[in-house]
């Protein structure tokens, strides 16, 4: 139900309580049950029906100083992290050396050594540079999720999905540089480790999962957004492939199958490249659950091009 106290538009949807008496609104309005109250001293126009919306309430709380950080702002920035982001799910919120940790329910408050996080904002919320985020979460990512988050974090695509406008132009090089800024922190050999398997030109978490599923089974590595030309005319880009064998591989996801137009030019694309000569294998998700019955297609296929 709406209070018959209209509040100032420049409020916007989140605010603290501090912001309100400066704007004017009596602690009478600000303590009306319409509106949310999110965190102590925050106050919301509405409920947060996302866990982005919930990091944004707390962002006017935060201070000079006070980034998001870690796993949240992973997923702020809309890099791939193991799991689902429940609305439910901490904050983590850092500060440098010395200062005082955030803390308040919901919050996890860490400190950083002076000048490791460079602040970004990404609408209202202030948060760490993508490497930053990285790091933090080094220790606690697999091997394989560590060269899925760095091909995301390389990524120069336009469509890879998730990810923010906006972002940094990060290389590899980027981020060995800052590994040597850092020196040591928990995870960081994994980091290392996984720059060397790290690719140009990925387009999806998926692709990178259906890549190093390869690789671990035994299959040579395929190339990555492999460009198909017949008679100097581009035909198709395929997510991965084999060239000199004219294998290409295609990971399907859901937009895939929801989409009509893109479903029929893909069934259009692969009866081209069939045409031309090329095996063309699909790989859905249920292929990277149980992947046996994947990987032998494709050494059979491989096998049938020797």
């Amino acid at each position: 139900m709406r209070h018959r106290i209209l509040l100032p538009d420049e409020l916007g949807r989140h605010f603290t309580v501090r912001q309100a008496a400066a704007a004017g609104v009596g602690r009478g309005r600000a303590a009306a049950p319409d509106l949310d109250r999110p965190f102590r001293g925050v106050r919301s126009i509405r409920a947060a029906e996302t866990a982005l919306e919930r990091v944004a309430a707390l962002a006017p709380r935060l201070r000079h100083g006070q980034l998001i950080g870690g796993e949240t702002a992973m997923r702020v920035w809309g890099y791939p992290h193991p799991g689902t982001w429940s609305i439910d799910a901490p904050i983590t919120v850092v500060v440098t050396t010395g200062s005082a940790r955030v803390r308040s329910r919901g919050i996890t408050g860490l400190r950083l050594a002076e000048g490791r996080a460079h602040p970004w904002r990404i609408g209202e919320i202030p948060v760490v540079d993508p490497v930053t985020a990285l790091f933090m979460c080094a220790g606690t990512l697999t091997d394989d999720q560590m060269v899925i988050a760095l091909d995301a974090i390389t990524s120069t695509a336009d469509n890879y999905p998730g990810l923010r406008e906006g972002r940094p132009t990060l290389t590899p090089i980027d981020i060995e540089q800052c590994l040597r800024a850092w020196v040591r922190f928990p995870g960081s050999r994994r980091v290392r480790d996984g720059l060397s398997r790290t690719r140009d030109g990925v387009e999806s978490p998926k692709e990178t999962e259906t890549r190093l599923l390869l690789v671990t089974g035994g299959l040579p590595e395929p190339v990555v957004q492999h460009e198909i030309h017949e008679n100097g005319v581009l035909i198709a880009r395929s997510d991965l492939a084999y060239p000199d064998l004219r294998i290409a591989i295609e990971y399907e996801g859901d937009g895939h199958r929801t989409s009509r137009d893109q479903w029929r030019r893909d069934v259009q694309r692969q009866r081209e490249l069939e045409d031309l000569g090329w095996i063309v294998i699909r790989v859905t998700q249920l292929d990277l659950v149980d992947t046996r019955p994947l990987l032998d297609r494709i050494r059979r296929a491989v096998a049938s091009r020797r």
